[in-house]
Formats: structure tokens, C-alpha cells, sequence
């Protein structure tokens, strides 16, 4: 595997233990990170309170890779099924995304999935099930 895959799949296992300061060292300071549902956000800061919000309410993350690729420009492209325990139920959510890495750190992310199959799986709030 290359520089750029081996450094996206040690992202991804960073998910498993949930830990934003340890996220946020992925990024450089501009980066670009869009959930194509919503609009991209710029910078830390952005990236910090997109990646809190959907994943500060989960106990649990874990991110399975079913492929992924690298093109010839470094661009690294994953087919996954990302997965947080929200109120002891599994949310699943199968994503295509698109990392642009330069200089060891993540400049652009890119992530394709449908944000009411997403929603539509999270607890009842204030019903702890």
C-alpha cells in the first residue's frame, strides 16, 4: 500500500476510539470537509464542531472498509459502512468517500451518503432505546 492509504486507514482506525484531539492531528489547518448532504466546512474549528455533532453523542464508533483505492494523483477513495452506538442502538450508514492528503495531513474529505438513512436510524430522544 502506499504512503497516502496506509495514512487514511490509520484515520479510520482512529475512529474506533473516538477521540476528537486525536482526529483533529489528521487535518491540516485549511482542510476541506464536506458531507456532500450539507455544506462543506473550512478549517479546524469547522471541522471540530461537524465531526462533534455527529459523533459526540456516540459511546461507540467503528468504521468497516469495504475498499478501497488510490488514484494515480494520491486521491484516496473508500467504500465503507461507518457505524456509532448512539443510546446502546448501532446507527449504520454505508458512505463512499474521497480523501486528498499532502504533506501527511488530510487537506480534503469528501463524504457521499444519504443523510435520512442516517437520521432516520437515531434514537427517539429522551427515550434512552
Amino acid at each position: 500500500m502506499s504512503e497516502n492509504t496506509d495514512f487514511v486507514l490509520s484515520f479510520i482506525d482512529a475512529w474506533s476510539r473516538n477521540d476528537i484531539e486525536e482526529l483533529m492531528t489528521f487535518f491540516a489547518a485549511e482542510a476541506v470537509y464536506h458531507n456532500i448532504p450539507l455544506a462543506p466546512v473550512i478549517g479546524l474549528d469547522g471541522i471540530r464542531a461537524t465531526i462533534t455533532g455527529f459523533s459526540g453523542s456516540a459511546d461507540a464508533v467503528e468504521w468497516i472498509v469495504h475498499e478501497i483505492a488510490e488514484t494515480s494523483a494520491g486521491v484516496v477513495l473508500t467504500e465503507r459502512t461507518d457505524r456509532f452506538r448512539i443510546a446502546g442502538q448501532w446507527v449504520e450508514l454505508p458512505v463512499m468517500g474521497t480523501f486528498e492528503v499532502h504533506d501527511g495531513k488530510i487537506t480534503a474529505w469528501r463524504d457521499y451518503f444519504d443523510m435520512n438513512q442516517f437520521t432516520s436510524q437515531l434514537p427517539a430522544a429522551g427515550t434512552g432505546s
